[in-house]
């Protein structure tokens, strides 16, 4: 179970704000209560995430009454080399009445505190940006902005460290890469460091390799990868206490159907397994395996008899199995006794696409085991059944409006786009809107300017801009790894108790 609670020190740019939010968010990461899930700060924000039946909500504010660790909130200062060329330079000049060369010499001007790092790892929230560039953000987002590109929002500024969606206005190009997972310390920035920008030529650092999470030589060699399917992933339960450095959460995208997966092989709740959606691989099992799939939308077949889900079976060494689409659903999970060998990367292995952490499967990998596992075969589990439309129970958000709830209760919506960041629909005109960066919850529904909603997924950014008037029920979020694009959406009030 899930639950999120809003802190709020203060509004807009306040440095004391931020400090408060900072130290309190060290404070808890520092010593985590079993329970607390993740603890993300913004400008005078802090958003807590937490298990109600582990944490409950009594004692976490019990908690929150600690005096927080002091000298929180300064760090240093940094000059960042830009070469200005951004796509947006011309516009956003001609949007401020303003020359090219003044709007290059208004961004280098202020001395930039950095507020948080979130949206995607590294990502540095910087502010305050000048008046006369204080740009709103495109009214849909870009579905890809190049790495070390440097941006302006509103009052803040910014520093793309991969190539991502984005909706800030593009000025130039970092020289320097704020972030790089290879390196000992990944993040060239912290919040509460101050940066100034210097004009510079040259050229931008590579993007990063992914980093590698799958051991080059398995212990337990288990499973060949014959043919690699659309997109094959090895997941754990999800890389928690890492939404401040701007990680995304990972793991499943239907968690129900991953813990049944495991339960059914008799691993605990997390183990590492593999995460298969829409068109599966061919894989060949390198010794005798007990396993079980479980999930919508794909079935397995070994040596051409079907493996349905909801059942483990054994798996004989030598015998190939393929997975294929069948039927509702977009995703199914394969565990196998004793789990897959996965390397952690901050705490999970579960891969952070976005991040360069991790990758999907290929042809010629080969998994390997965890551990020995003592399952036998033949264990069912009825899995539940999937809607013919799916139908999710909403909660106000941190913007709710009345008007907007209405509006996403009003009508069907059908989903244009999906993948592990979120689901983008079509459907009822929705009133949208942007403001100063904040967490994002998990299952939030982002509405920007053009009126779009975005379904927030597991692969979220951790920080973002645009109006969440509402989160999806914390109850129904397994649904939304199962929808596809194309399949109808429609959304009802809920009440939600702890």
């Amino acid at each position: 179970m899930l639950a999120g609670l809003y802190l709020r020190f203060g509004e807009g740019l306040s440095e004391e704000a931020n400090r408060r939010a900072l130290a309190l968010a060290e404070t808890l990461l520092q010593a985590p209560p079993p329970g607390l899930l993740d603890a993300v700060p913004a400008y005078g924000t802090l958003y807590l995430e937490y298990d109600p039946r582990r944490l409950p909500k009594a004692r976490l504010l019990r908690l929150l009454k600690a005096p927080p660790r002091e000298g929180v909130g300064e760090g240093r200062v940094v000059e960042v080399p830009v070469r200005y060329d951004g796509e947006d330079l011309r516009e956003a000049a001609g949007r401020a009445g303003l020359s090219v060369e003044a709007v290059k010499a208004l961004h280098q001007k202020p001395l930039y505190r950095v507020y948080a790092l979130g949206f995607t790892p590294g990502f540095p929230f910087m502010a305050p940006v000048e008046p006369p560039l204080r740009l709103p953000r495109r009214p849909h987002p870009r579905p890809r902005v190049p790495a070390h590109s440097v941006a302006v929002a509103g009052p803040q500024t910014g520093i793309y460290p991969l190539p991502s969606p984005g909706g800030w206005n593009l000025l130039g190009t970092s020289l320097v890469a704020v972030y790089d997972p290879h390196r000992p310390e990944p993040f060239l920035l912290r919040p509460g460091d101050r940066v100034r920008f210097l004009e510079a030529e040259g050229s931008p650092p590579p993007e990063p390799a992914p980093v590698e999470l799958l051991p080059e030589a398995p212990r337990l060699p288990a499973l060949r990868v014959e043919e690699a399917g659309l997109l094959d992933l090895v997941v754990d339960g999800g890389r928690f206490l890492a939404g401040h450095l701007g990680l995304a959460r990972s793991g499943p995208l239907d968690p129900y159907s991953a813990r049944v997966a495991n339960r059914l092989v008799g691993n605990p709740e997390g183990a590492p397994l593999l995460e298969i959606a829409y068109k599966g691989p061919v894989l060949t099992a390198l010794r005798p395996l007990v396993a079980a799939l479980a999930g919508y939308g794909l079935v397995g077949l070994l040596e051409g008899e079907e493996v349905a889900p909801g059942r483990s079976f054994l798996w004989s060494r030598g015998k190939a199995l393929r997975l294929l689409p069948k039927g509702r659903g977009a995703r199914v999970y394969l565990a196998v006794a004793g789990g897959l060998e996965a390397r952690p990367f901050l705490g999970s292995a579960s891969p952070d696409l976005r991040g360069r952490i991790g990758r999907p499967l290929r042809a010629g990998d080969v998994l390997g085991l965890g551990g020995a596992g003592a399952a036998r075969p033949g264990r069912t589990f009825p899995l539940r059944p999937l809607p013919e439309r799916f139908r999710l129970r909403l909660l106000p958000g941190p913007q709710f409006a009345e008007e907007t709830f209405r509006a996403l209760l009003s009508g069907a919506f059908r989903v244009a786009r999906a993948d592990r960041v979120g689901l983008e629909l079509l459907g009822p005109e929705v009133p949208g809107g942007e403001g100063l960066s904040e967490p994002t919850p998990l299952g939030g529904v982002q509405v920007p300017p053009s009126g779009r909603p975005l379904v927030l997924l597991s692969d979220k950014g951790s920080l973002g801009g645009y109006a969440k008037p509402a989160r999806v029920d914390p109850r129904d979020l397994w649904l939304l790894g199962q929808a596809w694009p194309g399949a109808g959406i429609e959304f009802t009030s809920a009440e939600y108790r702890e």
